[in-house]
């Protein structure tokens, strides 16, 4: 039974996986994995504001008392809060009841080892096994659960970043809590800074969690700065584990604009080790070459921020992330955190005197189109003659001012070619004739 993907367990609420038989499964299967010579002791739990929440957290820890652990419950907090809390509370793992930027319907459990970082795909597949395997059945257990206030600690971590408004004090910045876990603790947190914080998105009601609001949704973002003269707008995925901007005049800033400007105040710093960033295959071909010119070498992962993560941890970088605004600071957590990459691009702003629209102007992104193919079966299309030799003339005619990239969807029968370079034309062109190959070849 393949449960995990590239960002934890997810689903639709109330359906296998995630109905209430297998949810305890899966705890009591995390229990049993994480052993090592002895139980572990000590969970913490976490979530958003779906309405299929809390009874996923209660199933939950039905099946992690059932094999003997303790359970702490630190409420609605953003995903980010649980890894920073399993890391210093002396929990043997931290697991987040979310679906990230999907809609109510779906929910998901993402899985924090006692060091903060998502498992590895070791851990992964043998609690997989587990759930798969019908000779064990979850034990008679109460389920019960600690509830405790925990969010200070990450907060206060949090305020090591930037610990106030400095020049930006008084400067309004509107800030879209995607009516999601961020909704109770990320504007109050930004006005103790001395921001004078405009909050939307922030009336979490069971089923508006991402709904026409938040990183996935800045068109409202987007009117409310203009509309209001704010000097930039934040806004937060569902669980708080992503962050997008949006300058004075309404343009979105993203994950790749980010990951350049944070590169440039960290090298200038001297916190950038090596001189390197990670992002993954779908960062714009225009970070790689600005960071290039400036003595900064990009080194890319698949797409997922587990394994920017794991390549950051092999390489000992300090600076990771994705076009769609997770960004890693490894001085501070090995996961994606909102709230921190606004406070790092707040920092970035008092410290250089510069406005959002400026820092990320640095970021030229080049062209990009991407056409998505159905296809009858997964097979390896670079085995196909006639696809093989239609790659090898775009990527010829690539060479060194463009970048091609061909993956399958992880969730659907589509293969995607995406293309990059100087002339969108041309690019056009090259994408629709790679497209009518596969077509005949596959489709």
């Amino acid at each position: 039974m393949k449960l995990f993907g590239t960002d934890g367990i997810r689903g639709q609420a109330g359906v296998a996986p995630l109905e209430p038989a297998t949810v305890a499964r899966i705890g009591a299967a995390l229990v049993r994995s994480l052993r090592d010579g002895a139980s572990p002791h000590r969970f913490v739990i976490g979530r958003d504001t779906r309405e299929s929440g809390e009874w996923i957290e209660q199933e939950l820890a039905r099946g992690l008392t059932s094999g003997g652990a303790t359970v702490v419950s630190a409420g609605v907090v953003p995903t980010p809060a649980i890894a920073y809390l399993a890391r210093t509370e002396g929990f043997d793992a931290g697991l987040v009841i979310s679906a990230s930027h999907n809609p109510y319907q779906d929910n998901g459990i993402k899985v924090f080892g006692g060091a903060g970082v998502k498992l590895t795909e070791k851990l992964e597949a043998s609690v997989e096994l587990l759930v798969a395997d019908p000779s064990w059945q979850v034990g008679p257990a109460p389920g019960v659960i600690d509830r405790h206030e925990l969010s200070g600690h990450y907060l206060e971590h949090l305020a090591a970043i930037l610990d106030d408004a400095g020049s930006l004090a008084g400067v309004p910045i509107v800030v879209d809590c995607a009516n999601g876990a961020t909704a109770a603790m990320a504007p109050a947190f930004l006005s103790s800074l001395g921001f004078k914080v405009r909050p939307i998105g922030i009336s979490p009601d069971g089923r508006n969690i991402n709904l026409d609001c938040g990183s996935t949704h800045l068109a409202g973002l987007a009117r409310e700065v203009v509309a209001t003269g704010a000097g930039l707008g934040i806004a937060f995925d569902g669980d708080g584990d992503r962050a997008l901007f949006v300058d004075a005049a309404g343009e979105t800033v993203d994950g790749d604009a980010v990951l350049l400007m944070a590169a440039l105040q960290m090298k200038k710093e001297g916190r950038l080790p090596g001189d390197v960033v990670v992002a993954t295959v779908m960062s714009n071909l225009g970070l790689e070459m600005a960071l290039r010119d400036r003595g900064i070498s990009l080194v890319r992962t698949a797409v997922g921020d587990k394994y920017v993560m794991e390549e950051m941890v092999k390489r000992g970088c300090a600076l990771g992330g994705e076009q769609s605004g997770h960004i890693i600071f490894a001085d501070h957590l090995f996961t994606g955190d909102g709230l921190a990459t606004a406070l790092n691009v707040l920092r970035i702003m008092v410290q250089s005197g510069r406005q959002l629209a400026d820092l990320a102007g640095e970021l030229l992104t080049y062209p990009q189109v991407l056409v998505n193919v159905r296809v009858k079966q997964r097979s390896d299309y670079r085995q196909v003659p006639a696809i093989a030799t239609i790659i090898e003339r775009v990527e010829r005619g690539l060479a060194g001012h463009g970048r091609l990239l061909i993956r399958y969807s992880g969730t659907e029968p589509l293969l995607r070619i995406m293309l990059e370079g100087k002339d969108q034309a041309e690019i056009r062109g090259w994408a629709d004739d790679i497209a009518a190959v596969v077509k005949e070849q596959l489709a």
